[in-house]
């Protein structure tokens, strides 16, 4: 197949056909994975069959849209492609696959996973490659999974390691990191191209009449929606927090009901009553929580969704508590004392979501013409549930022939149910055929998508950076396109929108003067931050593994967050593939009992999942039973717990930050200590 390449694809990547690392800078729709395509023959020709390709994405739909789209039809006649994401058979046999095709398309993570692996038939080492493709390379910044395997580059580099591959990245958006300055937008910019250990940035010039006309700006819109006038749900929903804040007797907290703020301040009142074992404090602030997730809720979208958010909340609280003190009972009558009364406001059209009725007259008015299709970003999984449910109970919107679905992303959230790889490669398909017509999408859609019929994007009340901004309104190319920004009157999102667009310029600028820099000057920056970060790698490796050996596991304790039972010592928890955290010890069973089997989106070479995993006294879960090469196993979610240890009592988000050295999983030992009759001739 032949690649046919515009004048303006040509100029950008010129420098890559002569070997060099280079990060390639074109608006969305200006063809940058073509690009690489061609670049990607191009180096195979050259490598005479001894090149080796791998092309990195950051999210799973990807994966199958450059092999399906473009790699595959280009390159199949010559060579061998593979796509590679969390549910392809593959996955399990990565070393293999690389040795056994030309070009990998994968996930960040799985390279990164053989990359760290310490299993010999696991492990694969950079300079296995020829060639490295980082799509969307502005997110090689940070603690990235991208930054993870440019550092490995890096250190190689300056190791004098041979045989690294040549690097190309692409990017249509590179950000500032929220500079507000021209010198501090240049060293943002110059720091993304020291971690991908980039030559130059290089951009259209000769070309730049040429990508303008090929790749059209959608017309933007402000739709303002008048603030509401009244909201007695809200308010009803105010005076129960307020209620509780009063039996709690916490006022110096309450802040701003339906915050981000007041959410933050909550979080921090269930991590106090965890830690300091004051249930009461605890639980009030987990049920404060809930009731402004349903302020935030009917803000966003129906008095409804609201409501069900709550009822399904108390729903599960009544029937999953072992037994009721106090504060479970005064906690329970307040949502019953209002239920009602919550119920009758939120089926009250007349106080509805004045931001809906505006989304309705837009779709209303943008789906006229029957080949419209567009995307409505939204910030929750959540909320775009909501959103089709509204959008398919209102018979305006249907008459109108508008067909919608939800594009989530596929990992795991205690709130609302994911969608497996699977089901999002269906959505979108659907899309690009017509079969349905509208996408409600999270963040999952925004970046690289290729959904060139699309000429509707909505950003429906989002508060986000410029580089989000962006990558939402490039899903636009039809011609005569519309981006909507839809947002209340006074509301944060168009001071935040006008914000993006001045970084959007910022970032321009920045990027144009890192481009004029004197080569020399710039290889010394490069240079100079790239040792920066080696530095501060080894020193945060270091301070990791010294808090690592702070404490003595035995003299570790653990309890069940929620009602202070004490469980087990960090002595009982081995380690599983170097990120399950099991315990091994058999007298752990007489604390949990066992519930419903747990449905993951992916297959696992090792191990499935088997039942959730509770607390037998309160119900608390606490994770799930890992069944380990047919060996049943408590893996247990640190998030659940209280970690007492000799100085402090604390409470962790990830495993990673407890600071004691576990063991890793002894499988055999485990058989005998607790399936002593299998193995009593054997051990």
């Amino acid at each position: 197949m032949q690649i046919d390449l515009r004048d303006y694809q040509w100029e950008v990547i010129q420098p890559a056909l002569w070997g060099k690392n280079i990060i390639i800078w074109l608006p969305t729709g200006g063809g940058k994975t073509r690009a690489a395509v061609f670049v990607t023959r191009y180096h195979l020709e050259t490598k005479g069959g001894k090149g080796k390709v791998a092309v990195l994405v950051n999210k799973v739909p990807l994966v199958n849209q450059h092999y399906e789209n473009e790699f595959e039809p280009a390159l199949k006649h010559a060579y061998r492609v593979a796509p590679i994401s969390g549910d392809s058979e593959l996955k399990d046999h990565f070393a293999l696959a690389v040795q056994n095709y030309d070009v990998i398309i994968c996930t960040a993570q799985i390279l990164q996973n053989a990359l760290t692996s310490t299993e010999e038939e696991k492990h694969v080492d950079l300079t296995e490659f020829s060639l490295l493709i980082i799509d969307e390379c502005h997110h090689t910044h940070k603690d990235g999974v991208y930054n993870k395997i440019m550092g490995h580059y890096i250190e190689k580099k300056h190791q004098h390691t041979k045989g690294l591959p040549q690097i190309l990245g692409l990017t249509a958006s590179p950000g500032t990191d929220g500079a507000n300055t021209l010198e501090r937008a240049k060293r943002h910019i110059l720091q993304i191209c020291a971690n991908m250990d980039a030559a130059m940035i290089t951009s259209s010039k000769e070309c730049i009449k040429e990508l303008e006309d090929s790749v059209p700006q959608p017309v933007k819109i402000y739709d303002i929606a008048e603030e509401r006038k009244e909201d007695p749900f809200g308010d009803t929903i105010k005076v129960m927090m307020r209620t509780i804040h009063s039996y709690l007797n916490a006022p110096s907290i309450m802040g701003f009901f339906g915050s981000q703020t007041y959410e933050q301040s909550v979080v921090e009142l269930e991590k106090e009553g965890a830690i300091t074992f004051d249930r009461k404090k605890r639980n009030c602030a987990l049920h404060l929580r809930k009731y402004n997730d349903s302020l935030l809720i009917n803000d966003t979208v129906r008095m409804i969704d609201a409501f069900q958010n709550l009822a399904e909340f108390y729903s599960t609280e009544e029937s999953s508590k072992n037994s009721l003190d106090h504060t479970d009972e005064f906690l329970l009558k307040v949502f019953n004392d209002y239920k009602t009364k919550l119920h009758l406001l939120a089926l009250n059209k007349a106080y509805e979501n004045p931001k809906l009725d505006k989304l309705e007259q837009i779709l209303l008015r943008r789906f006229k013409d029957s080949n419209s299709r567009g995307i409505i970003f939204t910030k929750t999984r959540q909320s775009t549930h909501a959103m089709l449910g509204w959008i398919k109970s209102s018979d305006k919107l249907q008459a109108a022939g508008i067909k919608a679905e939800s594009l989530t992303g596929a990992g795991v959230n205690s709130q609302t149910k994911h969608m497996t790889q699977q089901e999002q490669h269906e959505v979108i398909r659907k899309f690009r055929n017509g079969i349905i017509n509208l996408l409600l999408a999270t963040s999952v859609a925004e970046e690289g998508l290729d959904i060139k019929e699309c000429n509707i994007v909505i950003r429906y009340g989002l508060i986000n950076n410029e580089i989000a901004m962006m990558q939402a309104r490039g899903r636009a190319r039809a011609e005569n396109s519309i981006y909507s920004v839809v947002a209340k009157k006074g509301g944060k999102e168009i001071s935040r929108e006008f914000i993006n667009e001045c970084r959007e310029g910022l970032m321009k600028r920045a990027i144009e003067a890192v481009q004029e820099m004197p080569e020399r000057e710039y290889l010394i920056n490069i240079r100079d931050l790239q040792q920066e970060s080696i530095v501060t790698r080894r020193v945060k490796e270091q301070k990791y593994n010294s808090v690592r050996m702070e404490n003595d596991p035995k003299d570790v304790r653990f309890f069940c967050r929620n009602c202070n039972e004490a469980v087990c010592h960090g002595s009982d928890i081995q380690i599983i593939e170097g990120m399950h955290h099991v315990n091994v010890n058999p007298n752990f069973k007489i604390y949990y009992t066992v519930g419903g089997k747990i449905k993951l989106p992916r297959k696992f070479e090792d191990w499935e999942p088997g039942g959730t995993v509770s607390c037998r006294k309160c119900g608390q879960a606490w994770g799930m039973e890992m069944i380990y090469k047919s060996v049943s196993v408590p893996s247990l979610n640190i998030k659940n717990f209280v970690v007492e240890l000799p100085t402090e009592k604390r409470t962790f988000k990830q495993w990673k930050g407890v600071p004691c050295q576990m063991e890793e999983f002894n499988y055999l030992e485990y058989c005998a200590n607790c399936l002593p009759d299998l193995f009593a001739d054997s051990f």
